[in-house]
């Protein structure tokens, strides 16, 4: 599948209202998440999310800074109204902290999984449970014991988030710092989940091995999963 654009913005991330017990989980990074989605995490090194930051930088990106009005030659790296929508968890526990080695330990310096599936400390041992569960007694785990536990299936909200982030966005919940990259600087800038998700994708999508079952599924799961590939042997 192909890429999202690479879309340089300026929102501080914030994350849908979590109950309680996720709302103090933390980012684990997506070194720890690649352990098991190995093939996932291939797929997604070649995405534009995982060079994020490297839009950050001094005269990357030029022309779009300069459209949208700010200097192509300043480092943004350290700005903390851009590095949240170009990093991971930034302000939140265990997520990226200004100053941070972009691809350090974590790899938070990047649009990384818990960008969109929510900060892993919370969930990341329902994973291996289930599937442990799964094995030895062939029986399945209610995905809603993930989403108590902060793993996030609103995709779109996920991505709106960041992608919406504007004055006079149809996002609602859009709110300052707002992105200086908007619709009226450049049409490409006009994001639409349902047009970017189906045509471009975020990455290769594989096989589920059926450890989950029950609500909440993503209402694209049932049509990518139609032509996800079989993971590897």
């Amino acid at each position: 599948m192909k890429l999202l654009p690479c879309v340089l913005l300026a929102a501080t991330l914030v994350g849908a209202p979590l109950p309680a017990l996720a709302e103090d989980a933390a980012y684990v990074g997506v070194r720890t998440c690649t352990k098991c989605h190995d093939v996932q995490g291939e797929s997604w090194e070649t995405t534009a999310h995982a060079k994020a930051f490297e839009s950050l930088k001094p005269n990357a990106k030029s022309e779009a800074k300069t459209k949208a009005k700010l200097d192509p030659a300043k480092d943004y790296t350290t700005d903390k109204d851009c590095v949240g929508c170009h990093s991971t968890g930034f302000g939140k526990p265990g997520g990226y902290e200004i100053g941070m080695a972009p691809g350090g330990q974590k790899a938070l310096g990047s649009v990384g999984c818990e960008s969109c599936h929510g900060a892993g400390g919370g969930y990341r041992d329902e994973h291996g449970s289930a599937e442990k569960l799964l094995k030895k007694a062939s029986q399945t785990t209610p995905r809603k014991t993930l989403a108590d536990r902060g793993q996030n299936f609103d995709y779109e909200r996920a991505c709106a988030v960041c992608h919406l982030n504007y004055q006079g966005s149809p996002y609602k919940e859009a709110r300052p710092p707002h992105t200086p990259f908007t619709p009226a600087v450049d049409a490409k800038y006009q994001f639409q989940f349902d047009k970017a998700v189906r045509s471009q994708g975020l990455h290769e999508h594989y096989k589920l091995k059926g450890v989950f079952d029950g609500p909440p599924v993503p209402a694209v799961r049932a049509e990518f999963q139609k032509s996800a590939k079989d993971l590897p042997e």
